[in-house]
Formats: structure tokens, C-alpha cells, sequence
């Protein structure tokens, strides 16, 4: 079926707002929205509207009841957001009010929108290729600047167009050797300069592993900074995640072993997502539930970027030097932290005793009271700082899709053949097929070579009225 010949129509709103939208788009959108609307003002037909004007009307069901009083915008291909003939019915946000519109309109011969339909009907019509496409959901999910900045630069086409220039670079190399297989029984012929090509080959190789590279920090910026909150049993590694998220996300007990599996949750800090992680407790114990909460401790703290170790000042019992075999080679890839917690409870001297037992170990060091919030706003400061992300403005390009990544690397294999082809001498023809892969991996990313099946995997993830 050919999704562009049917006329189609969403909510676009969240439930329980004041006002409600439904988006209607398509070759019949404003036939169908002007068979249920009814403007107030006599003299005017929907039909004849000009495009970007709104009118005030009424809904009127097949009973001839009203439904209720709205505004409808009216748009005209190609310029609307799907570049097909649009509306826009504002309505009251009653979910009854909204649902009956929806019914009427069906009725009609419109259909409901599949998730994301909108702009897949944008790209496919050429209003975006699918790069920005991908970052309209990205703008959508954004939670902090740094992620809205990234998903707006997206959106507008600043990846898009780095991706041109290389694909251009990358098309006159290929054109070049090409030409010169054209005339292979002139073997004196050289059309591509060799030093010329190698350049070239080097300075797109030196971009595409620019925007690669760019992809650990853009994972980061998009998912939150993972940070382990690790520790014994009762050291106070839940009551400090409740009082970071500012709720009571974890259990928090005076029975040990109450944390048997991973808790995480996320907070912006400054800017910055962090996803913060609780840990079950550390310790010895023949209970198997437990032992497998444990054993997800460790594979959390291999993948953490920060490692926040919740030490309880008050127990005289405390096994530092036993866990810390099994805690400190864990975190050779994090950075570290030592939070001595309940620090309100004990005396200077202790602290310095705790301080002398841990002087060997390298990582910044805090007293705090999870529980009264004592230092917790220097935890914050110094999780900002260990985060250590780059300043990010519109202009900045860095990769957050993992789907850009793999075709990205897989361009970077293509360039990485190119450049060891030419070091060798190898026949033009020979370099000219991994050019060609390359310049296949980037027209992937923008939609020029992708596939339904691609296609249906990315829309579906969109909210239905976008």
C-alpha cells in the first residue's frame, strides 16, 4: 500500500492538556476537515482558504449536534510540515471531544496515523532527508541543553550537510578513476592526480574519524553519564541515590542485604544527564538471590564512568581492606570516589583514621550524610567536574544515533582500504569499488539507499501524532 494516497489523522497532544490538536494530512485533508467544520463566519468556504490562516468555526457531528467550538489551520502542499495538504483542528483537550473528532473524521475516509507517519511522509516527500528526520524524535526526547542543542544542529541539517561535502569529495575521486577505466587502453592516461587523490582520501579519512570519535561523548550527552553507587550493605548507597533524585526511588532499611538488584534512575545536574545506578551491598553471604545482585554490582562498576564507593563512617567493623580486591581493580576504567557517609556521627579523629586506611588509593575523597544532605551539594559539584563534557553549541556536530555510528565506521574501514590501496599501487578500478562503498555508508545515513525495512524500524519508535 502507497501510505501517501490515503488521508491520515492523529492526536498530536498528551491527554489532560486545556487545549487538544488533531493533525490531519493528506490528499483530501481539507475536504475532510471542511465536511465536519462549519466557520462561523458565513462568507467563508475551508475549501477556498488561503494556506497559514486559521478559522473560527464549530464541529458539527452527523446529527447535526455541536461538538465544540475550535480553530482550524490550513496548509497547502508542498508547504506544510509533510509537504502534502494539512490541517490542524484545536480543540478543548476533553478526551471525549477529541475521540468523536476522530470518529467523525474516519468516517469521513481518513485513517489513524501509524507511530511516526508524519515524518516518515516528510521524508519520503523530500521536506527532510532522514538524518534530520531521526533527530525530530531526538528534539522530542530531549531532557537537557546539551541534548536539545545537539537534536536542533540535527534537525536543521548541519550533519546533513558535513555529509554532503564528503560524499561530494568522495564522488569526484570516484569520477576521476573511473574516467580513467573508461580509456583503460590508453595506459598512459592519468586523469587523477595520485598525490592529488592520496590528500583527499587523508583529509575525509581524518573527518569521518572526527565524527566517529565524536560518538562516545554524543552517547553520553544523549543517555546520561553512567555513575555506580557501590558499597557494603547499609553504608548508605540508597539514601544517598533518594536524596540525589530528590524522591524515595530505592528502599531504605536498617536490614542488611535490602538492594538485591540494579535500581537506576536519572537526574540533570547543570546541564548534564547523569544515570545514576544503586548497586546491591557488597558483601559475603550464602543467600543466591542476593549473590547474583552482587555479581550485577560488579558488571555495573565495569560499566560505569563514574564510580561513587558509599563507605559507612560508623562501622568499626568496616572491611576496607577485604573489599577493596574486589572493588578496586573494577574500577580501572571509572573514576572513582570515596564518600564517607554518616560523617555527622563520628569525630575528627576517626575521619583521619578512615583517611590514613584509604591514603594509598587515588580518587577524590568527601565526608557527607546522605541522610541530612550534609556535602551533598559538593557531590554534585564534583560530579559535574568528573563529567568533563565539552561545551556543545549549535554549531557543533557530534554523532548520538548508533545507527549513524555503524555506517560511519563501516566508512571508516571503506577510506582505511583506500588509503592502504593507494600506498600499494593498486588498480583503479580496485580503489574506486571502496570508494563507492564509502560513498554508500554515508547516503545510508541521510536515507538515499535505505530500505523499508530500515525505514518502518525508525518510525516506530516515534509518537503516533508526529
Amino acid at each position: 500500500m502507497n501510505i501517501n494516497q490515503d488521508t491520515i489523522c492523529a492526536i498530536a497532544t498528551a491527554q489532560g492538556g486545556a487545549i487538544g490538536i488533531i493533525r490531519v494530512s493528506g490528499p483530501q485533508a481539507i475536504e475532510y476537515t471542511a465536511e465536519i467544520f462549519h466557520p462561523f463566519q458565513k462568507n467563508i468556504n475551508l475549501l477556498e482558504q488561503k494556506p497559514y490562516t486559521l478559522t473560527f468555526g464549530k464541529i458539527i457531528n452527523d446529527k447535526n449536534d455541536e461538538l465544540d467550538d475550535v480553530l482550524v489551520a490550513l496548509y497547502r502542499a508542498p508547504h506544510s510540515y509533510t509537504g502534502e495538504d494539512s490541517t490542524e483542528i484545536m480543540c478543548h483537550g476533553s478526551t471525549y471531544i477529541l475521540q468523536q473528532v476522530m470518529q467523525l473524521l474516519i468516517h469521513k475516509g481518513c485513517r489513524t496515523a501509524m507511530p511516526g507517519e508524519y515524518t516518515q511522509r516528510a521524508f519520503l516527500n523530500g521536506k527532510m532527508d532522514l538524518s534530520q528526520a531521526e533527530a525530530v524524535a531526538d528534539l522530542i526526547a530531549s531532557s537537557s541543553a546539551a541534548t536539545h542543542r545537539l537534536a536542533m544542529n540535527q534537525m536543521k541539517g548541519g550533519f546533513s550537510n558535513e555529509l554532503k561535502e564528503l560524499r561530494n569529495k568522495l564522488l569526484h575521486i570516484t569520477s576521476l578513476l573511473e574516467l580513467e577505466l573508461d580509456f583503460s587502453d590508453h595506459e598512459e592516461l592519468e586523469f587523477a592526480d595520485r598525490s592529488e587523490l592520496k590528500q583527499l582520501a587523508d583529509q575525509i579519512e581524518r573527518v569521518i574519524s572526527k565524527l566517529t570519535n565524536s560518538f562516545n561523548v554524543g552517547n553520553v550527552i544523549k543517555n546520561g553519564i553512567p555513575v555506580a553507587i557501590i558499597g557494603e550493605t547499609n553504608a548508605g548507597k540508597s539514601t544517598l541515590l533518594n536524596a540525589l533524585l530528590h524522591q524515595e526511588k530505592a528502599i531504605v532499611s536498617d536490614i542488611h542485604g535490602t538492594t538485591r538488584d540494579v535500581i537506576e534512575d536519572t537526574i540533570n545536574i547543570d546541564g548534564i544527564t547523569f544515570r545514576f545506578i544503586d548497586t546491591a551491598g557488597i558483601r559475603q553471604t550464602n543467600d543466591t538471590i542476593e549473590n547474583m545482585g552482587i555479581e550485577r554490582t560488579y558488571q555495573q562498576m565495569e560499566q560505569a564512568d563514574i564510580i561513587l564507593w558509599i563507605i559507612d563512617c560508623t562501622d568499626t567493623l568496616v572491611r576496607l581492606h577485604e573489599i577493596r580486591n574486589q572493588v578496586l581493580h573494577r574500577c580501572e576504567n571509572a573514576q572513582l570516589v570515596l564518600l564517607f557517609n554518616k560523617a555527622d556521627l563520628v569525630s575528627d579523629k576517626v575521619k583521619e583514621m578512615l583517611l590514613e586506611d584509604v591514603s594509598d588509593i587515588h580518587s577524590k575523597k568527601l565526608f557527607i550524610s546522605a541522610k541530612h544532605h550534609d556535602n551533598l551539594p559538593q557531590v554534585e559539584e564534583l560530579l559535574v567536574k568528573l563529567a568533563a563534557l565539552p561545551e556543545i553549541t549549535q554549531n557543533d556536530i557530534i554523532v548520538t544515533n548508533i545507527r549513524h555510528y555503524e555506517a560511519l565506521t563501516r566508512a571508516l574501514d571503506s577510506i582505511h582500504r583506500v588509503q592502504e590501496g593507494m600506498s600499494l599501487n593498486l588498480s583503479g578500478d580496485l580503489i574506486s569499488e571502496d570508494l563507492r562503498q564509502c560513498i554508500y555508508e554515508l547516503s545510508d545515513i541521510v536515507g538515499e539507499v535505505t530500505t523499508d525495512e530500515v525505514l518502518g524500524t525508525i518510525f516506530a519508535n516515534f509518537c503516533v501524532g508526529k
